[in-house]
This record gives structure tokens, sequence and C-alpha cells, in this order.
């Protein structure tokens, strides 16, 4: 059977290495899966299929330096999450059992009882294994375990059931004949992947645990999920004549970019290619830039440094191995690869050259080799693999232009699309008091006449007409209190970057501010008084510590600690924008959609209109798939309507790298208007995607969760919350003026017409204003048959 597209040139800076234990490792596992009625008399392998998709050789390359030992039980491991991936296909996929597939996943977890560092797994009451997946997930579970803290085994655990359970997210795609968008593919992919698991097993393999206290840290989620993106974007492109043409998989990146762009398969399959090079770059800033910082600033001591070092260095040896197998195993689609691509993964592989041919390439010469010699350099804290020479060029140009935004050029107007609302707008009959109240708050407070904001600025940007519309039902102190917090973060969005964006010191102070600002959100308080707080010293403080004395009163312990954690992500994702804005670097697409909830407020926004929902709803509901989605979907959209509103404020007149409409120019090497399409038809797709988790997925949800009549009328009473949060969010950015070109350029000192009575607006960034999110596949995003990539890649005619 033909290819259906030529695998492209990847981008590979890690050099392949093989594990010396390859050959004991393949006896094993044969053996292990032989005794877990994994090959004869499983209907799913027999022994020719089990030796040629050969998983010794994936775990020899992905493990290089592990002992025999435990390159037989990372082998094992694999074996049976491939075992359980082809199992649960026919088994269910192929005959769309979804309440079979439901019973058989619910059991699973029974096979990995709680257990910390020494504990007998084996034990806990788990029932008598009924498949070879069940057996096969008892033993090992047992096997591994103990060596470890319960903190890892509670990650590894939780990462091991995501990647079971959310298989049921592709087999109702498949059902549904529904292919995802771009955003939630990247978001789902990493579950049903598996690369999280992948690196928690990392941490086994080099016997080398990450530190409880920082691995739920930005930068240690950022290196997992890139690492996440880059291992399942490389096998969406060797998989998907497997996958698509043999299998009738919808879970393929390529498919979802070839079907949302309205491109051919070779188009989106080099654009896959383009967001799989992005996020490791992404993973080496992340590594180079983050992590030291992170380790300095948590006191992590030496043993916890050099672990992480040798967990980084893992993840690189994962990547290299991982393209290398793919490269030779007959599982996928690997023949006619881009030359580039080969070199990188045949570098430093050593004693390979002899089996190149079976793949269809060959090793990089000598004369190449000496020369990627003399321009590498290590990438990775804790590793010497070199780059080669063949990605290092393919990776310039990219990364020259996401280094290379000219701040502050002109770029006039930007015409606004016609933007899908399906919700109707409902106002809060408090409007006007509101609006007067939140006036004398921020000149009480001291938000306006301070050089950051004026009275008539304040007025201009109208943040009462905002919570008017996202909380119409609110009462008149609920509504004040919206009004309130929109302000109070837009505020320190927009004074973030006049105090700290310039002077070699911004960076330290701007981390002093932020840290401060904890101190004014206590966990305990005294009625309506928040205790232990210091004296406000600005007005962020002074605004921060009056709205959380309002906001915290009646909440208790665990929710005060849920809410302050919103604030928090908001208030650091400012420090993230200053880091980017002071490398002039352009963000990754989908470091910047996820970052850029968090610029925005969202969660903030939304946990204040989950205050008066109680104790209804059990935590573990807010926490599940759908009801994150849910949420994700509707912030993506609101960001992304932020972004178009405000680019010609951002990029012309404050000299911003944070939006949208620019992550996707620059991405995609597009103009202006290409790329706001682009973002719209983004933004489409993903209103589309809440619409249908509130029509279909949480009424399964319900059930799922067996919920009772007062959790589902809250949970109905959110999303339809959400819909009015939408519905607000978008007359805001149409009724205040804060992003008009009048306002700018009166601001920039151009003689324009007097605005209409309201007020002027200054420099306007908005609740999360100046930081964005485009998404993952976005590296060529518009809707279906919209914007198609030309065949010479990237829209750069169109400049």
């Amino acid at each position: 059977m033909p290819q259906p597209f030529t695998l492209p040139d990847f981008y590979m800076p890690y050099p392949a290495r093989l594990n010396p234990h390859l050959e004991s490792a393949r006896e094993h596992s044969k053996a292990w899966a032989r005794d877990m009625v994994m090959i004869e008399g499983s209907g799913i392998w027999d022994e020719a299929t089990f030796d040629a998709h050969d998983y010794a050789l994936l775990c020899a390359y992905t493990h290089p330096d592990c002992s025999a030992e435990e390159l037989a039980l990372v082998t094992d491991w694999y074996v049976w999450v491939f075992f359980f991936d082809d199992h649960f296909l026919d088994i269910f996929k192929r005959t769309r059992d979804m309440a079979g597939a439901k019973a058989y996943l619910d059991r699973l977890p029974l096979f990995m009882p709680a257990a910390g560092a020494g504990a007998a797994a084996g034990a806990g009451g788990a029932p008598e294994p009924g498949n070879a997946v069940e057996q096969g997930l008892a033993d090992l579970w047992a096997r591994t375990v103990p060596s470890m803290s319960a903190d890892w085994c509670g990650r590894f655990r939780e990462s091991t059931r995501a990647l079971l359970e959310e298989s049921l997210w592709e087999l109702g795609n498949i059902n549904e004949g529904r292919l995802s968008n771009p955003v939630e593919y990247i978001e789902m992919r990493r579950k049903v992947g598996g690369a999280p698991w992948s690196a928690d097993l990392v941490e086994h393999a080099v016997g080398a645990e990450v530190p409880a206290a920082i691995a739920a840290s930005r930068p240690m989620q950022v290196l997992k999920d890139t690492f996440a993106d880059g291992v399942h974007l490389r096998n969406d492109l060797f998989s998907y004549q497997r996958e698509v043409e043999d299998e009738g998989e919808l879970a393929n990146c390529v498919l979802v970019l070839e079907k949302f762009l309205g491109c051919s398969t070779q188009e989106a399959a080099e654009a896959t290619n383009d967001l799989l090079s992005s996020r490791l770059r992404q993973f080496e800033h992340t590594a180079l830039a983050e992590v030291p910082p992170l380790l300095l600033d948590s006191g992590a001591d030496p043993q916890s440094c050099l672990d992480v070092g040798l967990y980084v260095k893992g993840l690189q040896d994962w990547q290299a191995g991982g393209h290398e197998w793919h490269m030779r195993s007959s599982r996928y689609m690997n023949g006619h690869a881009g030359a580039a691509g080969a070199a990188a993964g045949l570098a430093g592989a050593g004693g390979l050259a002899g089996v190149t041919g079976a793949a269809g390439v060959t090793g990089a010469s000598g004369t190449d080799a000496a020369a990627a010699r003399l321009l590498a350099g290590p990438l990775g804290i804790g590793t010497s693999a070199a780059r080669l020479l063949g990605s290092i060029a393919e990776s310039l140009p990219r990364r020259a232009r996401q280094h290379g935004n000219v701040p502050y050029r002109p770029v006039g107007h930007l015409p606004l699309p016609d933007f899908t609302m399906p919700f109707e707008l409902r106002m809060s009959p408090h409007l006007d008091a509101s609006r007067a109240h939140t006036l004398d708050w921020a000149a009480r407070i001291g938000l306006t006449g301070t050089g950051i904001w004026t009275v008539d600025e304040m007025r201009g940007y109208d943040f009462a007409l905002c919570s008017a519309g996202i909380h119409p039902d609110a009462t008149r102190e609920q509504l004040d209190l919206t009004s309130d917090w929109l302000a109070w973060g837009t505020y320190g969005d927009d004074l973030y970057p006049v105090l700290f964006g310039r002077g070699a010191g911004g960076a330290v102070a701007a981390k002093a501010c932020t840290e401060r600002l904890s101190l004014f959100m206590p966990l305990e308080t005294d009625g309506p008084v928040p205790l232990s707080t210091p004296v406000p010293t600005s007005p962020l403080e002074t605004g921060l510590a009056d709205l959380w004395a309002r906001t915290a009163a009646p909440m208790d312990v665990p929710a005060r600690r849920r809410f302050r954690d919103t604030v928090e992500a908001m208030t650091s994702s400012w420090l993230w924008e200053l880091d980017n804005q002071r490398l002039n670097r352009i963000p990754d697409p989908v470091d910047y959609i996820e970052m850029r909830r968090r610029t925005f407020g969202s969660d903030l926004t939304m946990s204040l209109s989950r205050i008066s929902h109680g104790g209804t709803v059990p935590p573990e509901v807010y926490r599940s798939r759908p009801v994150r989605a849910m949420e994700n979907a509707a912030a993506d959209y609101a960001c992304l309507l932020n972004d178009v509103f405000s680019y010609q404020k951002e990029i012309q007149f404050e000299g911003e790298v944070h939006n949208g409409v620019l992550v996707v120019e620059n991405f995609l090497d597009c103009d202006r208007e290409a790329a706001a399409e682009v973002v719209n038809n983004l933004m489409t797709a993903r209103m589309e995607q809440f619409q249908h988790i509130v029509e279909l997925e949480l009424p399964a949800l319900y059930q799922d969760f067996d919920l009772s009549e007062e959790a589902r009328s809250t949970l109905d009473g959110y999303a339809a919350g959400l819909k009015d949060w939408l519905a607000g969010i978008l007359n805001w950015h149409r009724g205040c003026y804060r992003y008009d070109e009048a306002t700018l350029l009166r601001r920039a000192g151009a003689a324009v017409p007097p605005l209409p009575a309201g007020g002027a607006a200054l420099r306007p960034t908005g609740f999360g204003t100046s930081a964005a999110g485009l998404a993952d596949a976005l590296r060529a995003g518009a809707g279906a048959g919209t914007v198609r990539l030309p065949a010479q890649r990237g829209l750069a005619a169109q400049r």
C-alpha cells in the first residue's frame, strides 16, 4: 500500500543510543507476555506480530542507561500498554461497545492499590484478574511501586488511570463520527497517548524522582507536557496510515489538521511536524531558562538538583530513542523518510548503520558529523547530546522568527470577523449602580490617579458592563464584587509591564511583588476580617486585601485555598509574560493558549461563579474531563476574542508579543488577516465543543457519578452561567472604550475626535489582555476549507 504522504524532515537534537541489555530484554519480555497470555491464546497477537513490533528495542532506545533488570521491567510495562491499546481496539473500538468498554475500564484501577515505598503492592483486596490486561497490570504494579515514594506512586497511578479511562473519549468520538478540534486534540492526546505515563516511568528507570515540592510547578509540568506532545505528534506522523486508513481512528493530529485546515494530507503532515518542532524547542527553553531558577527558589539540595537533571536527560533520551524505534518498527509507516530526519535519528546511535537500509535511510557522513560536533552544544540539564547539523539548520529560521518581533510597528485597525455567539445576552439591573460603585472603589483604593489609569480611562473601561453581562442574576453586592475583581486584575496586568518591564532589576522586583500578594490572601479568617496580613504598600496590595476579605469570608478553608490558587495562577502568569517580553520571544502556540487562560483570569472569574454552589457538587466532578473541557473551551473562546479586539493596542501601542493573532502570524508566517481568520475559526470550533459538552457529555457525566438532582441542577446552572459569561464578555468588548482606534490614537497624542460620553482609554490590556492562547495544532489553524496552506509551505506569499 503506498504511503499517504512523505515523512517530513524531523527536528531531533539528541542522539539515539542503544542499551547493551537489549537481547536479554527481548527474551524476558516474550516469556513474560506468554505468561500473561498476551501472545498465544489472546486473539490479539501472535508470536510473529510480537517479534515484529519489537518493544524491547523501543525500550532499549528510550532507556539506554538502565540496568538489565530495570530494562526488563520497563519493557514489560510497554508490552502491557501496547497490548491494552490493541486489545481495547479489537474488543471495544471495532464493535463500538461503549457500555462494555466502561465496565472493562472501571475494573482496572482495582489492580493499582495505593502503596508507598516498600509496600507490598499486590495486596489490598484486588480482585482475581479476568483477562491478560488485568493480569499484566497486577503483576507490574507489584514489581514497580515498592521502590518508589508514595507521591510518585500517586502520580503514576493517576497517569495510568488517565491513559486507560480516556480511551472512552476516543471511542465516543468514533461512535459519533466526531473529529476533535486542534486544542481539544492536544489536551486529550496527552492522556490517551500515555506519554505523561512514560515520563513518570522515566523517573523509575533513571532512579531519580522529581521532588514532590516542585512536581506540580509550571516548569516541571511544561517539561512533561512538551515531552508528551513531542512523543505523540511524532507517533501521529508515523502511525497515520495504520490508524486512519486501517483502523478507522479519528485521534490523529495529521487528520485533525487536514480537516480543520481543509488542506492536503502532505500539508497537514508538515504542519504537524512544525508543531512537533515547536514543542521540542519549548522543552529546551523550559529546561534551560525555567528549571534552574525553580530549583534555586525551592531550596532544592544537590541530590534533588541531580535527580531533576537525570530526569530531564531521561526525557531527552526517550525522544531520541522513540524516534529511532519508529524509524525501524514494522508497526509504523517509515519508508521514504526525510534525509534530515533520518540523519537526526541515526547520529550518535553507534553500531546501527548496518540496519538503516530496512528503514530506507542512511547515516550522516563523517564530514557532517564533524561539522555537527563543532556547532553542537548541550540542550538540556545533564545531557551531552549534540545537535545535528540538519536539525540546527531546520530550526534556525523559526528560532530567529520567534525572537524577531518588531515592537511598536504600525499595524492599523484589525477588521473584526463575524464572531459565533449562539447565546443571548442578559444584563443585570444593577449595572448603573455598580458602575458608580467601582469608580468610587478604584479611587478609594488608589487604582486611579497614580499614573496608570485616570478616572476617565477607568470610566471608559466600564468593568461593570462586563460583570453585568457575565453575572446577570447577581445581587448588587455580588455584582460590585465581580466588577472590583475585574478592575483589580486588569490594573495589575497593566501595571506590571510599566513597572517591571524595563531595567535589569525588573524580574527580581516583579517576583518579589508577586510573592507579597499571596500574603494578603490568608486561609484563616476571623469572621469578615483576614488574619495575619502585612500593611499594604501599594494600590495593588490594598485592593487585593479588600477583595479577599469580602470574597473569602463565607468560604471554608479548602474553598479559600482553591480560590487563592486561581488568583496566584493569574499573578504568576504576569511573570511569564515579562520573561517573554524581555527575550522578545513570541510564545509557542500550545504554551500560549494554556498560559492565556491564566493571564486572562479565566479560572478566577469562573470561580466567582462557583462560590454560590456550596458543597452540592463533589470536588472530583469539577476535576473531571467533561467539566474541565467545558471550562477550557469557554476560556479559550473568550481569550482569543480579546486577542482579536486588542491586536492593534498590544502590537502597535504596547510592543507586545502575547497576542493570539500575532502567535499565528509568526507560526504560520502569514499576514494578520489570515491569522485573524485562523483565530476566529478556532474560536468557532471551541464554541462548538462547548455546546457538544453541555448537550451530550454533561448528562453522561451525571450518570457516571450518579449525581443527585441538586448537583445536576447546580451543574446545569453553571453551564448556563458560562453561556452568560461568554455573551457578556463579547458585549463588553463591543461596548467599552479600551480597544477602539480613536482611544488608542488619543492615548498616543494624535489629534482625534473626542470620545462619546463615558471617557477615554489608556493603555489597554484587559483582564489578562496581554497574554493569550492560540493552540496546539494552530501551526496552520483555520476552519475547515477556509485557509489553505500553499504547497510551497507557509503563507508568506500572502504578505
